[in-house]
């Protein structure tokens, strides 16, 4: 009998990793011992406790899932997002084990077919996030030439999955519209975006894990082959939940940003008297609602790699995160025009209206023959 593996994943308690972690430990619970320690037991930002807990579990692999948040300060996004990400696969490198690293979209430019390599320059003026995402991309990459690290970069869109306890990137477009605080849309025609399925993602962890021949040393796009138009996303959502807003209307985006602006500073005046209230972290994106990014899966699809829910999209699993969601955020009081009893089963429809072309591969994937039971003998 093989060995039981010992895995440790940082940041399971966010959306990647607790996905990731689930996956193991439902699946391959007898091959395979995930460890998810709480920030108590290892924190990120100490690279003591980093040498200290891995010393002692000394694991087979590591997996660092751990994020600040968007509109985390410059201290905090560079000592978790570069310092941790650079304390981790030091200790990986002397304990000679893989080092899965999982980063952003953040870290590339706009545009259409985005490759591996088409990342953003370093410069002071990012925000904190995507420059501390940024230059932990660039260590592993000299780490990976030079000191001969065992790593592989997996960087991902716009996520969605269930089990996200924040309320960030596209669960935030979700709340927005839920909450019907999205009048007009914040976008421009014709912007696409791309979009990595979290259900998916632990699979290709696995993969690469059991094909470091392949694997290392490389950046992959984890994201579905498609992109995404955000407002044919958006309009789908509120057909879907049956509200009147947001209306079909462009807002510019030189109004919207004067917009953005002119919150900013009515924040700072509150804060003299005292009211401390903070900007929505996706205001720091407002650019991108106006820009595509579609990130190229070529480097993914020639992989080994094999999709295990090919069919799967953001559209098909819409209805399956609404409800869920929408359950969620009323049962928490954040929202109150959730209708229980409202009709979401209608996938197919919204399908025939807005992506025919992929309502149509499926209906054939999943079989147009005679029907078995009445063929006779």
């Amino acid at each position: 009998m093989a060995r039981k593996k010992t895995g440790v994943l940082v940041g399971g308690s966010g959306l990647i990793g607790g996905t990731i972690v689930n996956y193991y430990k439902t699946k391959h619970a007898e091959t395979v011992d995930i460890r998810a320690p709480s920030s108590k037991k290892l924190s990120i930002r100490e690279e003591a406790d980093i040498r200290d807990y891995l010393s002692s579990v000394k694991p087979d692999f590591i997996i660092n899932a751990a994020m600040a948040t968007l509109s985390s300060d410059g201290q905090l996004a560079f000592e978790v997002n570069y310092l941790g990400t650079l304390n981790l696969a030091r200790a990986a490198n002397a304990l000679n084990i893989p080092y899965i690293h999982i980063s952003s979209a953040a870290t590339l430019p706009a545009g259409i077919d985005l490759k591996e390599e088409d990342y953003l320059p370093l410069v002071p003026r990012m925000s904190n996030y995507a420059k501390s995402k940024l230059m932990a991309e660039e260590t592993l990459r000299l780490m990976s030439r030079d000191q001969g690290l065992d790593c592989s970069c997996v960087r991902l869109a716009v996520v969605y999955g269930a089990h996200d306890h924040k309320i960030q990137g596209f669960h935030r477009l979700l709340f927005s519209i839920a909450d019907q605080s999205m009048p007009v849309l914040f976008t421009r025609k014709n912007t696409l975006h791309s979009y990595s399925n979290a259900r998916k993602l632990p699979y290709f962890i696995e993969h690469i894990l059991n094909n470091r021949d392949e694997f290392r040393g490389k950046t992959i796009h984890f994201v579905d082959k498609n992109p995404v138009d955000l407002a044919n996303l958006i309009l789908t959502i509120k057909s879907y939940l049956q509200l009147s807003t947001p209306k079909e209307i462009y807002v510019p985006y030189l109004m919207a940003n004067s917009g953005k602006k002119a919150l900013i500073i009515l924040l700072r005046f509150l804060r003299k008297f005292g009211l401390k209230a903070d900007l929505p972290p996706e205001l720091m994106f407002l650019n991108s609602f106006y820009k595509s990014q579609v990130l190229s899966s070529a480097r993914l699809e020639a992989s080994s790699f094999i999709d295990p829910m090919p069919e799967e999209t953001i559209y098909t699993r819409l209805p399956e995160l609404i409800i869920y969601y929408l359950t969620r955020w009323s049962h928490q009081n954040l929202i109150t025009t959730y209708d229980e009893c409202m009709d979401l089963e209608k996938p197919e429809i919204d399908a025939f209206l807005h992506n025919p072309r992929e309502l149509l591969d499926s209906v054939h994937s999943k079989g147009i023959g005679p029907f078995s039971e009445m063929m006779e003998e």
